[in-house]
């Protein structure tokens, strides 16, 4: 074999195993130096059969990279099988919305409410699956699954019709800083049971002042929008309550591990 041959196979050699490095950690370090030693040799072989070594290589560059990729997406599905889950739950939820609308629903939501109610359903449903892995007692995922889903609710409403008026009532936004001070609450208390209980404690305190302000810009009204308007904004109040004493007792039974940050 050619010198020329021999640094030839040494180099594409260098290259491959940098090529390697691409596959998952547990993978490349069960199979790398076998892959790399059976391309050593083939290129050697090849090259002494006076075939061509750049086509070679490159075939099995070609060869070895489709199955990185192929490694690479099946450990990413099966790491993030549940957020993808959320992903798919999240896109199924708003093809409805638009499906319902198509046939000429009540529902008329612009494009900013479509990726509004996404960032929502998929934001929530996020952060519920990082909280919930860390095998929480059931009080704390009870409380958890309370809140997030009131949150939500409240916010699709919002969104889909108004609890103040009509969709387009500028009041309407106060609500979105009720979500708000949650969710601030929340991220304050590094998700800490008796943290969450303050912060939705502070989130039904919240919706007691904007149900105190809804009621006053609907005095005018006829009684029985502002009965719709009392009902929801109390049934939301009551919700963060109930998952706050929810929160407080699951701080109440003991020490919980500290979700990653």
């Amino acid at each position: 074999m050619a010198e020329k041959d021999l640094t030839s196979v040494e180099r594409y050699r260098n290259w491959y195993i940098r090529l390697l490095r691409l596959y998952p950690k547990s993978y490349r370090e069960r199979f790398g130096e076998g892959m790399s030693q059976t391309f050593h040799d083939l290129l050697r072989e090849r090259a002494s059969g006076d075939r061509h070594l750049f086509g070679s290589a490159l075939w099995m560059f070609a060869e070895t990279l489709t199955e990185i990729l192929k490694q690479n997406g099946t450990l990413f599905v099966m790491r993030h099988r549940n957020i993808l889950r959320i992903a798919l739950a999240t896109a199924l939820i708003l093809l409805g919305v638009f499906a319902a609308m198509q046939t000429g629903g009540d529902i008329v939501w612009s494009g900013t409410d479509f990726v509004l109610a996404g960032v929502l359903l998929f934001g929530m449903g996020v952060a519920a699956e990082i909280v919930l892995r860390k095998g929480n007692s059931f009080p704390y995922r009870a409380a958890l699954g309370l809140s997030l889903g009131s949150a939500l609710f409240l916010t699709w409403i919002n969104l889909a019709v108004g609890i103040i008026g009509s969709e387009d009532n500028s009041a309407n936004r106060m609500y979105l800083g009720v979500v708000a001070i949650g969710i601030a609450g929340a991220l304050a208390a590094r998700f800490q049971p008796h943290g969450m209980a303050r912060a939705l404690f502070a989130t039904a305190i919240a919706q007691t002042v904007v149900t105190i302000v809804a009621l006053l810009t609907q005095l005018n009204s006829p009684w029985e929008a502002w009965l719709k308007t009392l009902a929801l904004n109390v049934f939301f109040a009551l919700v963060f309550a109930a998952s706050a004493q929810l929160f407080q007792r699951a701080g109440s039974a003991g020490p919980r591990t500290t979700p990653a940050a």
